[in-house]
């Protein structure tokens, strides 16, 4: 007879019930496993009897026919580790038996077998009555089939079952354990083998190109489980699986009130220990000093013969750009761009890189791997931006804050700039200005650029062509500040419009003193983009520095969240330069009140308005 390998293991048996065969190759129910078993006859001749399913409960010997009792009755004075003892004639027998026929274990619903109700488990764990009962497939133990499959048939079939091994001893620890708050967590033989192929899809689907390893790493994993883990691990695989519950997550902060401990003018008085200096930050993008009359010249000639060729700032070709535009009206070349509208993230690399490999670098915006295609993101032109000093003044010269002796001392003031690419590069389009630390609108305007616009950047700027068409001319005596209110810190109303760079320049700095802290995040690109160098400035990007330092920065939108507890940028049109300035200012409050703890602890004090240090303090 040839050994059978389980292909008609879920076919029903065409014979049923009337099937005699010990090895019968079909799908027999329990009902008929029951009868079969009780016509079954065992002499000390005949090769050991069938084992039953460990579902099928142990029958009373009473409702055994008499004949079956009596050719047992030699063979039950051996112990077989198969089957039962079984001793007739004995009143204990019975009632011994009659217990064990009933469930020692409460669990809950499942394809084989019954729960009883049981009482609120710890933990938030429902009623056992009152769950669903799970609709468990009856699978055979053997790989599911997929559309490209990480190994071999004959490797996965392996793989599966020491993984199904694992599970099935941690499965009967579980129920050998005498406490019973866990043993409604006890699976069947379906259940467990659902769980095995379970795991082993997911492993296969999601980590195709180390699938040994990882797969090889969790049955480790699983045999130095103990039970309160893998109770876990059970509690969180049914839940979503059969019950379709959602791990619990932590509820919302919410946003993180601000508390310095000082009045809003002892804030402005503290905030000069909060000064960035930019001095040897050059190589950076900041600018400390205004490009010679030589550099600017320099820049010049090398922008002539150069002919317009620049080098696309989204996918990297060279085109040619034509400000004032060619005689048949073209103001680039290249055609249209296709680009990814995200910069590329890098994972962190794990501790078990080593053996799963490290994560592949990926595109955001299309998760895509970085490689796998050119760009997810098209434009009908390409751009540029321009970043040397001496080539930005080129184009307009940089200008120092100049003293204003007859305005007196000006608050602080929290900026932020939107940019949008034109034939000049990347030019200033919206320029705002709140105060710090109240964030009452002093100055929030639309700019019209020097060169002619290629791309309003909308996704990042907020700014459209809309916005430009339905602005209104600057006019100083309209403007009405209004202080922002919660949850509302974005524009809504029409802007107003300043006819150029120059423009908006000059309003900027008639509010500000060269003593005036300006606060900013990336200060340096608006900086740079209104061609201003201010010696008194407050960077979020030096406050709140990246571990591993210059050019890598955390983005406000990450700051804001980590530390303030809220969202910014969540919008489908871009930042808005309101929103950001306002955050930007609340992100040095935060700062501002650590700080201040700490120097209350040194001894320093506040008094009238002004800081006082400790004795002996130099």
């Amino acid at each position: 007879m040839f050994t059978p390998i389980g292909c008609f293991a879920d076919v029903a048996c065409p014979r049923g019930k009337e099937c005699t065969l010990l090895k019968c190759l079909f799908l027999h129910s329990d009902d008929s496993i029951e009868a079969s078993a009780q016509e079954v006859f065992q002499t000390d001749n005949d090769p050991p009897a069938k084992r039953l399913k460990q579902e099928n409960k142990i029958e009373d010997p009473s409702n055994a026919p008499k004949k079956a009792l009596d050719t047992r009755s030699s063979a039950s004075k051996l112990p077989n580790p198969n089957r039962p003892a079984t001793t007739h004639g004995s009143p204990n027998v019975q009632s011994t038996m009659q217990k064990s026929a009933k469930p020692s274990v409460a669990t809950p619903a499942g394809s084989s077998r019954s729960a009883e109700p049981e009482p609120k488990k710890p933990n938030g764990i429902p009623e056992v009555a009152k769950l669903p009962p799970r609709q468990v497939p009856k699978e055979a133990l053997n790989p599911r089939m997929l559309k490209s499959a990480p190994a071999a048939h004959t490797v996965r079939t392996a793989i599966l079952k020491k993984l199904h091994a694992s599970i099935t001893s941690l499965n009967e620890k579980l129920r050998k354990e005498k406490s019973g708050t866990n043993q409604c967590f006890v699976l069947t033989s379906d259940e467990i083998i659902t769980m095995a192929l379970d795991e082993e899809e997911k492993c296969a689907r999601e980590h195709p190109g180390v699938y040994g390893n990882v797969i090889k790493l969790r049955i480790v994993k699983l045999t130095k489980l103990d039970i309160e883990s893998w109770v876990k691990e059970v509690m969180a695989y049914l839940n979503g699986r059969y019950y379709k519950i959602n791990p619990v997550g932590k509820p919302a902060s919410g946003p993180k009130p601000i508390e310095t401990g000082l009045t809003p003018t002892e804030e402005i008085a503290f905030l000069p220990k909060l000064l960035t200096p930019i001095t040897g930050l050059e190589a950076h993008g900041y600018v400390t000093k205004a490009p010679t009359q030589a550099e600017i010249e320099a820049a010049q000639r090398g922008v002539d013969e150069s002919r317009g060729w620049e080098k696309c700032d989204r996918c990297g070709q060279r085109f040619q750009v034509f400000p004032g535009r060619r005689d048949d009206g073209t103001l680039t070349t290249g055609g249209s761009c296709t680009y990814h509208a995200g910069r590329a993230v890098h994972p962190r690399g794990k501790k078990t890189d080593h053996v799963t490999g490290s994560a592949q670098p990926y595109f955001p915006c299309c998760n895509q791997s970085i490689g796998a295609s050119t760009g997810c993101t098209n434009a009908s032109t390409h751009v540029f931006k321009v970043s040397e000093a001496k080539r930005l003044a080129s184009i307009l010269q940089f200008e120092t804050t100049p003293p204003q002796p007859n305005k007196g001392p000006r608050e602080p003031v929290s900026i932020d700039c939107e940019m949008g690419y034109t034939t000049q590069g990347l030019e200033l389009i919206r320029l705002t200005a709140v105060s710090w630390p109240a964030g009452r609108d002093l100055l929030d305007v639309l700019v019209r650029p020097m060169g002619e616009i290629l791309d309003f950047n909308t996704r990042f700027s907020g700014v459209s062509s809309q916005d430009f068409a339905s602005a209104k001319p600057y006019d100083a005596s309209a403007r009405s500040p209004n202080p922002p209110t919660d949850g509302e810190s974005k524009t809504t109303s029409p802007l107003q419009l300043v006819q150029s760079p120059t423009e908006a320049r000059g309003l900027l700095l008639n509010l500000l003193q060269p003593e005036t802290p300006l606060i900013g995040h990336a200060i340096e690109n608006d900086l740079n983009v209104c061609r201003l160098i201010h010696p008194t400035i407050i960077d979020t990007v030096l406050l709140y520095p990246h571990p591993r330092g210059l050019p890598i920065r955390h983005s406000l939108k990450v700051l804001v969240q980590k530390q303030l507890g809220r969202e910014i940028q969540v919008g489908q049109n871009g930042h808005d330069s309101k929103e950001d300035s306002i955050a930007t200012g609340d992100l040095v409050r935060a700062k501002l009140a650590t700080k201040w703890k700490t120097h209350q602890k040194a001894g320093w004090k506040m008094k009238e308005n002004q800081l006082i240090p400790p004795p002996g303090h130099q």
